[in-house]
């Protein structure tokens, strides 16, 4: 196995054969997959259908996830942004904005079809430890 997988009862449980985020050994690399605005604990959306809401809960699912490899947000070096309407692009981008302080990650942002359980916002993030 080249990796180590990254598990908490912080942020929601995979809901398919994935990990939550898989750190590269023989490096200082975390993989974070894509998080949605589940509640960890309910396992329930939160935000129905409020764009601010779930994007709030997405980044406190990936800052969890970062928390449970030894990162946190500050060692985010990419992150993609996949929106159900990118016509929400501003709103994403004011929430995402705020969990963090420059520098800022590189990213994409991408439009899809549908999400997983109805999600309006999904994020995956790619971490790098000093």
């Amino acid at each position: 196995m080249a990796h180590d997988v990254v598990s908490t009862d912080n942020a929601p449980r995979a809901i398919g054969p994935y990990a939550q985020a898989a750190v590269a050994r023989g490096s200082k690399m975390i993989f974070c997959s894509g998080q949605i605005p589940l509640d960890p604990h309910s396992g329930h959306m939160v935000g129905a259908g409020n764009l601010r809401a779930e994007t709030t809960q997405v980044m406190h699912n990936l800052a969890a996830v970062l928390a449970a490899a030894g990162a946190s947000l500050a060692d985010v070096v990419r992150t993609t942004i996949f929106l159900t309407d990118l016509q929400h692009f501003a709103t994403v981008n004011e929430v995402y904005g705020s969990f963090f302080s420059g520098p800022h990650p590189a990213r994409a942002t991408v439009q899809v079809v549908a999400l997983p359980r109805g999600a309006q916002v999904e994020i995956d993030a790619i971490a790098v430890l000093a």
